[in-house]
């Protein structure tokens, strides 16, 4: 067995045959291009029952070799990944169930007839590898970059496969990302954990890839900190996974919950205080800001508009062609690997960072309440805009976090709170003005607003 750890990033045919050259490898390449052409096939049962365990089995055929793999449940986040793999050699490309014993098998498919495993899609691409020495200091690091191009087929339905995988060989797993990074400097590569399996079982069911990340588990004892890496982690694995649904569906759904995924992150940067000093979050800020600034007035305009929500698409995929999205993807992970925001923070910020968030959240969620000064919009609803960043602070920790405030009717007011943001965003109208005045009064006598306010 061996531990997997790799980067997958989706780029196009132009930025494939450009990597290919590109100085930074051309430069750590001391072996040249392999090229090999790799012939897949997956199996499982007809109820899908290694998908569902998140397992992966695959014969290869790679020149005169015949391989067997199986790859179990991993950990992937923002488009790094994790898992165990076990290989054999086999004599001749026939699945050889007897080596899918105990050591490796999952105990949740125990129990599972071996005999019904068929194959159910191909995955053909040709692959060129090569290993790149990529130094940090007095610390070795091998890479071995692979660009792969070819098509997943399942049945008469067929996805091409253009991507650079990055696997870590030698070294530490932040390497990959700083490749990575450097690369998506002058090229468009999007970080993608969607493996060539889980493309071939969307081909069957579009459905079947999994857009929601598990919820990271928070509780009362969690320091700040370790809070926010969570759901900063979770926010960014989220996006990608929408992102590249959006590209491979179109559903506008999808485009919504992306951009309130970064509005969300965005909120929670601006929440820490001392915890996070805005000179180590001012870049992200500055990325976040600018995608946002583009993408949600077209939501916004796309809610009553069906040509916005038809010519997004296309948009979009403009998007992707373009080396923001991955700049911020690839820089973001770096970030929150390196816990940059706490750095270069003083005592007080160190602090704030350990301190438990049952303790600090009350406290945040009461300064904003107060701050936010809704008897004031009650009067004045046409202001209420000038209120969005707070009440999506206020929102997010909601959202998320609101299971560790021992606090009554937190559910409703996370409710309330939405349509009040939802009311701020509107065009101002008659009608508009007056469901604002309700809506603050509406918050503004919840019981769990009023205990905050007390806090």
């Amino acid at each position: 067995m061996q531990k997997e750890t790799e980067i997958k990033l989706r780029v196009s045919r132009e930025t494939l045959a450009a990597l290919r050259e590109h100085p930074l490898l051309k430069k750590r390449n001391k072996s040249g291009w392999e090229r090999r052409e790799l012939m897949n096939q997956y199996f499982d049962t007809p109820e899908r029952d290694l998908a569902r365990a998140k397992v992966a089995l695959r014969l290869r055929r790679d020149g005169e070799e015949v391989i067997q793999t199986l790859k179990t449940r991993g950990h992937s986040v923002a488009g790094l990944s994790e898992r165990n793999e076990y290989d054999w050699n086999l004599p001749k490309a026939k699945l050889d169930v007897k080596k899918l014993d105990g050591e490796c098998w999952p105990e949740e498919l125990a129990e599972l007839d071996k005999k019904t495993l068929k194959a159910i899609f191909t995955t053909d691409f040709v692959r060129e590898r090569a290993e790149i020495a990529w130094g940090r200091g007095k610390t070795k690091v091998v890479i071995e970059a692979a660009l792969d191009l070819g098509h997943v087929i399942a049945g008469k339905q067929k996805e091409e496969i253009c991507e650079l995988e990055l696997e870590l060989r030698e070294g530490e797993p932040a390497a990959l990302l700083e490749l990575a990074a450097e690369l998506a400097a002058t090229l468009a590569l999007m970080p993608c954990d969607i493996s060539k399996a889980e493309r071939g079982y969307r081909l069957f069911d579009a459905n079947s890839y999994s857009l929601s990340l598990p919820a990271p588990e928070l509780t009362f004892e969690l320091p700040l900190d370790d809070a926010f890496a969570a759901l900063s982690w979770h926010l960014l694995g989220s996006s990608q996974r929408l992102a590249e649904q959006y590209r491979f569906n179109g559903h506008w759904r999808l485009l919504q919950d992306w951009v309130e995924n970064l509005a969300e992150l965005r909120a929670l940067l601006s929440s820490l205080g001392q915890a996070a000093p805005r000179q180590s979050t001012h870049d992200l800020r500055v990325a976040l800001d600018a995608l946002l600034e583009d993408w949600r007035p077209l939501v916004q305009a796309g809610l009553d508009d069906e040509d916005v929500r038809k010519a997004a698409p296309e948009q979009f995929l403009e998007e992707l062609e373009d080396p923001r999205w991955g700049q911020f993807s690839l820089n973001t992970s770096r970030w929150l690997l390196a816990r940059t925001w706490t750095a270069d923070r003083n005592v007080r910020g160190n602090r704030q960072g350990a301190a438990q968030l049952g303790n600090w959240l009350p406290r945040l969620l009461g300064e904003e309440a107060t701050s936010l000064q809704l008897q004031r919009y009650q009067q004045q609803p046409e202001d209420l805009a000038e209120q969005l960043p707070r009440i999506e602070r206020i929102q997010a920790w909601l959202h998320h976090a609101r299971n560790v405030l021992d606090i009554p009717e937190m559910d409703r007011l996370y409710g309330e709170l939405n349509k009040l943001a939802q009311l701020a965003n509107e065009p101002i109208t008659d009608e508009v003005l007056d469901a604002r005045k309700q809506q603050a009064i509406a918050v503004y006598q919840n019981r769990a607003w009023k205990m905050l306010l007390r806090m």
